[in-house]
């Protein structure tokens, strides 16, 4: 069976914009003549499409919008199309709607696969939206059994998680105890640092098994905080890797199944690598699908706002990227020199707006109301705040996004300034910790010079008071990056972390910042997800609570 992967960058809500790509596709592969065309899940509504399934008036656009590509597939009478829709359910007791991969073939629908594993853990909550599928069965096409299966229903194989089976059924199995000849899994997996090795594993696993071939179709893009790599998947009945899609790009690949194919070797991607391509994608599509062009960064020397700057401009290109240096009075000379030499490496347009008559003139109103009273982190707040204000000034005038630049060390300690650094539409490295910042930079400077070394060689410091450095308030940030993990991706109690070699007060005092500072991230732009625990979405903790004591 010849076989179209159509690995694709579907837009959430742009039924019209998803449909004619999937058209074009159809269009582009015709000369192929495949049996098959496979898109990924959802891919008409764009994943995840979330509050807009409740809408009656989407779906039913999204209903309409496949009636007309059946129709439209009737156009090459011998090719199948598969592709993933928000179906109803007609349930009663029920969500009301099905994720569905649906069969085209002839110019009708001929087959209809609901989604059996709903998940509901990190960024997911499926169940909020969809019915699980009555039953799972193969369908019969061109005398192969496809077992069609819709992305989660491949990972609950007690081979793969023989402790960590969170479904009681395993529809893989019990589509090749019914037959399947061929397995096809439709998939938006959201991208995280060494996802793409365990995809691999999970995959070839179920082929090998079963002496079955599998394709495996994942969505590519970004898509609010989610980021979806691509990198899908054939294999054949002996398990061996026959097609692999490109990460992080558009793709669509044709595979003869029905002729010897020779195999591939996998090789999982470097873990810096697949954070910056990861970032770059998100940021592009953050902005572009926003309606955004161009973007704004605060540039203050430091390291922080010189990666998110550098990941700026590889993804938009340096002429739709500003940068802008606000120096304080205790802002060192470097910072301003620095930054701007970065900007000149990477040929980006710069401005100095200094910060310190504006800064003198909020002391001087407040003066006689804060008299007798020692200057305090209120004093370095109105400077991140007054630089919020210009940056955003700067992009309602221009019509710029502004990125916020924030690592998640800083952002999981409170370390940052609610209406000040944390302004923007975009917090670009908010799920980077400190350390891996650092990795980034290195990675960024790995053909030539383009982030100053004398940004990479000067000690974290927010530059709002004499001689402030980031470890006067912190613990040094590979120890405090390690707690940080633990404590937040692992899960892990505070006597856990103890117990693994660090100091009791110093996980005290941790967890207990990352506790109350929920209130600050409840209002912090979007960010990017590239760890396995994200703040946002996936991480839904109270703001009033105490539960650290």
């Amino acid at each position: 069976m010849k076989i179209a992967v159509a690995q694709l960058n579907p837009k959430v809500g742009d039924i019209r914009g998803n449909l004619a790509k999937a058209m074009s596709t159809l269009d582009q592969v015709a000369a192929d003549q495949p049996d098959l065309v496979v898109f990924p899940e959802l891919f008409l509504t764009g994943y995840p499409p979330l509050d807009l399934l409740e809408r009656s008036w989407f779906v039913s656009k999204q209903e309409a919008a496949l009636d007309e590509l059946t129709g439209y597939s009737s156009r090459w009478p011998e090719t199948g199309v598969i592709i993933g829709a928000a179906l109803p359910s007609r349930r009663k007791p029920g969500r009301g709607l099905y994720n569905s991969a649906v069969l085209i073939y002839q110019g009708r629908v001929v087959f209809k696969q609901p989604k059996s594993l709903l998940p509901t853990y990190d960024v997911f909550d499926e169940a909020r939206y969809f019915d699980s599928a009555p039953k799972t069965l193969p369908v019969t096409f061109k005398g192969e059994r496809l077992g069609l299966n819709v992305c989660e229903d491949a990972w609950n194989t007690a081979d793969f998680w023989p402790q960590g089976r969170i479904y009681d059924q395993d529809p893989i199995t019990l589509l090749h105890e019914a037959g399947t000849t061929l397995f096809i899994n439709i998939s938006a997996s959201p991208f995280h640092a060494g996802k793409d090795e365990l995809r691999y594993r999970l995959i070839q696993q179920h082929a090998a098994k079963h002496r079955t071939p599998f394709v495996f179709v994942n969505q590519v893009g970004g898509n609010d905080d989610l980021i979806f790599d691509g990198r899908s998947m054939v294999f054949d009945e002996n398990g061996r890797l026959v097609l692999l899609a490109p990460a992080f790009e558009e793709d669509v690949l044709v595979v003869n199944l029905g002729r010897p194919q020779p195999g591939l070797a996998f090789r999982p991607q470097d873990r810096i690598e697949s954070i910056r391509m990861a970032l770059v994608l998100g940021l592009r599509d953050y902005v572009r699908k926003s309606g955004f062009s161009k973007v704004v960064v605060g540039l203050s020397g430091g390291i922080d706002s010189a990666v998110t700057f550098a990941l700026a401009a590889e993804a938009l290109g340096p002429e739709n990227v500003l940068g802008v240096s606000m120096p304080s009075p205790y802002s060192s000379p470097g910072s301003v020199e620095d930054s701007r030499k970065l900007a000149e490496n990477l040929g980006v347009e710069f401005k100095v707006v200094s910060i310190t008559g504006i800064f003198e003139a909020y002391l001087q109103s407040l003066g006689p109301h804060f008299e007798g009273l020692p200057q305090d982190v209120t004093e370095e707040n109105i400077q991140a705040r007054i630089r919020g204000n210009l940056l955003m000034g700067f992009s309602n005038k221009l019509g710029h996004l502004v990125l916020a630049t924030g690592n998640k060390s800083e952002v999981a300690m409170g370390y940052c300034t609610l209406y000040g650094d944390m302004s923007g539409g975009l917090s670009v490295i908010s799920d980077v910790p400190k350390v891996m910042v650092y990795d980034l930079a290195g990675h960024i400077n790995q053909d030539r010079e383009v982030i100053p070394q004398a940004v990479l060689d000067k000690a974290p410091s927010a530059e709002l008071r004499p001689d402030q450095k980031d470890e006067d308030s912190l613990p040094p940030y590979p120890v405090l990056d390690q707690i940080l993990n633990l404590y937040i991706e692992d899960g892990r109690s505070r006597e856990e972390i103890v117990a693994a070699g660090f100091e009791p007060d110093m996980v005290h005092w941790v967890v207990r910042m990352v506790n109350r500072n929920e209130y600050k991230r409840k209002q912090a732009a979007p960010g990017l997800k590239v760890t396995s625990k994200a703040f946002g979405f996936g991480r839904r903790m109270p703001i009033v609570a105490e539960y650290d004591l």
